[in-house]
């Protein structure tokens, strides 16, 4: 195992020893590359630069105190894939090239996975481009997919303790019926000034409305919204909304706690009615909010509970890392221990 500070690794990225390539031309897929190379040759004319024919995936590897590599609903991350691919017209790999090509990616660097207990993981970023080049606005006929890898530590840097958000009423994350659905790289780029003027403001992140009506909450920043009342668990629905893979497991888990869950719009004028709110996705898993804030109307809504991650969305974080982490039964088949 490499001789890394553990502990005190930042969500970031950091070079790893190798990353698996797969190119799609003359119609077909081709075999796997092991690559030590950082970078990408591109044509000038590549859709990805032009167009933003570019999706990508974000999932973890997790090493258990048996030492063993484990990796979480990888067949989610492709069905993900698959549906940004197809709403971008773009050729998406098979799940087989999918798999072995994130198998390969963690195997041929497992001295990069931290060590139970640390809090740290090996993140693996799948990545799909448009190669081909062309001036009129049609999609590519080559593409590239690959997997890369790198350890971090927690997404926010104070990790699982409740954080201060702002309402954004003067930006869109994604239209209605725009991309908000598929993971592209454009929907980030159209939060990162948001984010910014969030982040200048002492906030964590922002919490986006819906485009059309502003009625209505869309996501927290880069990750899922839920709230909890009344012994239910309550996430926006929306078209707009990317589906998380970790949102979905927590509704699974939150129903295993004897929760309801409701999946439906979720009015602004609701989040004074919540007992605790937080955001969720791969990175951070789950964020507790602690405050959030619209300055437009100058009110505030406080989840505060002594500073610290309310009762239900600390269960439901503790039972999901400790599935991930091989520390509790894999009651629904989510974990694929690597060999």
């Amino acid at each position: 195992m490499k001789n890394i500070d553990w502990k005190h690794l930042p969500f970031q990225y950091s070079k790893t020893d190798y990353n698996v390539r797969c190119y799609y031309q003359d119609g077909k897929w081709g075999e796997l590359e092991l690559s030590s190379s950082e970078f990408v040759e591109l044509h000038m004319a590549s859709t990805c630069l032009h167009y933003g024919q570019e999706i990508f995936e974000g999932l973890k590897a997790y090493r258990g105190t048996d030492g063993k590599i484990r990796l979480f609903r990888i067949e989610e991350n492709w069905k993900r894939m698959q549906r940004s691919a197809k709403g971008i017209m773009m050729q998406s790999p098979p799940f087989e090239i999918f798999e072995k090509a994130i198998i390969t990616a963690v195997k041929k660097n497992k001295e990069y996975v931290p060590p139970h207990g640390t809090g740290a993981t090996l993140y693996i970023r799948p990545l799909l481009i448009g190669l081909g080049p062309e001036v009129g606005v049609r999609p590519a006929r080559d593409y590239l997919f690959m997997v890369f890898v790198t350890p971090v530590g927690p997404y926010f840097k104070d990790g699982f303790n409740p954080v201060d958000v702002m309402i954004c009423r003067d930006f869109d994350r994604a239209a209605p019926l725009g991309t908000g659905a598929y993971k592209v790289g454009g929907n980030y780029a159209a939060s990162l000034l948001s984010l910014k003027i969030a982040h200048d403001g002492g906030f964590a992140t922002s919490l986006y409305l819906d485009a059309k009506e502003k009625k209505y909450i869309d996501e927290a920043g880069p990750a899922n919204f839920f709230g909890i009342k009344n012994n239910t668990y309550i996430t926006p629905l929306s078209k707009s909304i990317l589906p998380s893979i970790t949102n979905m497991s927590l509704m699974a888990l939150a129903e295993d706690m004897g929760l309801k869950v409701e999946r439906r719009p979720v009015g602004v004028d609701e989040l004074d009615s919540f007992e605790e709110v937080g955001a969720c996705g791969t990175a951070a898993v789950i964020t507790p909010i602690r405050k959030i804030v619209d300055t437009d109307n100058n009110k505030f809504y406080d989840y505060s509970n002594d500073n610290k991650p309310g009762p239900i969305s600390t269960q439901l974080y503790e039972h999901l890392v400790a599935v991930q982490f091989g520390d509790e039964e894999d009651k629904h088949g989510w974990v694929r221990i690597l060999d």
